[in-house]
């Protein structure tokens, strides 16, 4: 493949990620406002985040060379269930990211 071949691909590409995130993000904003959507759809939409920082973060922490890892070795694992369980007791995103960092710290220095 030469060049000039290449750099229309990474273009071609480029314009149509473009083109999709516009269309996805901007279809909100886009739209009429007499269209709605329904209340239980707005209601699941404000779990789209924690859905994708779990879908990115539990391959990390529960996976070793591609396969699962679950062991008392596991120092992630067990910094994740302790910065979850700060969390569910104190609902502070805050504390549950610096508890959860400092037992992943500790766990790996001392484990």
């Amino acid at each position: 493949m030469n060049a000039t071949s290449h750099w229309g691909y990474m273009s071609l590409a480029m314009v149509g990620l473009a083109l999709t995130t516009v269309i996805t993000r901007g279809s909100f904003f886009m739209l009429p406002s007499s269209v709605t959507l329904p209340s239980r759809l707005e209601r699941a939409l404000r779990y789209a985040p924690a859905c994708a920082l779990t879908a990115i973060v539990a391959p990390g922490v529960f996976t070793r060379h591609g396969s699962l890892f679950l062991s008392v070795h596991n120092n992630q694992m067990w910094a994740v269930l302790i910065a979850a369980g700060v969390f569910a007791l104190k609902r502070n995103m805050m504390l549950m990211m610096a508890v959860g960092m400092a037992a992943f710290t500790l766990l790996r220095l001392f484990a």
